[in-house]
């Protein structure tokens, strides 16, 4: 396989593994098992809002981005571990965990291969958008 088509690959099992997890803590949390003790909207503000800064960098194919969300993958596995050893949420736990290793086996394969190959970056101008302090505001070109 070439280099690009590993690429392509490593994008769709990171935009696959992501959604995915999207889709299903929407789906658990509203529809099919709706927790008793705690807000619906708690719960989704504690799974669901940390999936969606990183969205953004994913679509544009950021490497950082990638590197960042590889280790923002690491709770929902550890939760999707523990869940799935209750018998009554196993399935849950064992799509989250399965899903999160899929979203991390992405970003840790296409920032490997986007960072080994010298692929420009997209966001290569940083956190500052290009503008260093000493130009007084002025954009590096």
């Amino acid at each position: 396989m070439t280099r690009s088509g590993s690429m392509r690959l490593f994008r769709v099992l990171t935009l696959g593994g992501i959604l995915g997890l999207l889709a299903l803590i929407l789906l658990q949390t509203l529809w099919l098992s709706p927790p008793e003790r705690l807000p619906r909207s708690l719960v989704l503000a504690v799974l669901a809002l940390p999936l969606l800064p990183p969205l953004r960098g994913l679509l544009h194919g950021r490497p950082r981005t990638h590197i960042a969300t590889g280790l923002l993958t690491l709770p929902y596995f550890l939760l999707g571990a523990w869940l799935a050893v209750s018998p009554a949420l196993q399935g849950y736990g064992l799509l989250m965990a399965g899903l999160s290793l899929l979203l991390f086996t992405g970003c840790l394969g296409y920032a490997r291969l986007a960072l080994h190959t010298g692929q420009p970056a997209t966001d290569a101008e940083g956190p500052t958008g290009g503008i260093s302090p000493g130009d007084g505001g002025r954009r590096a070109r």
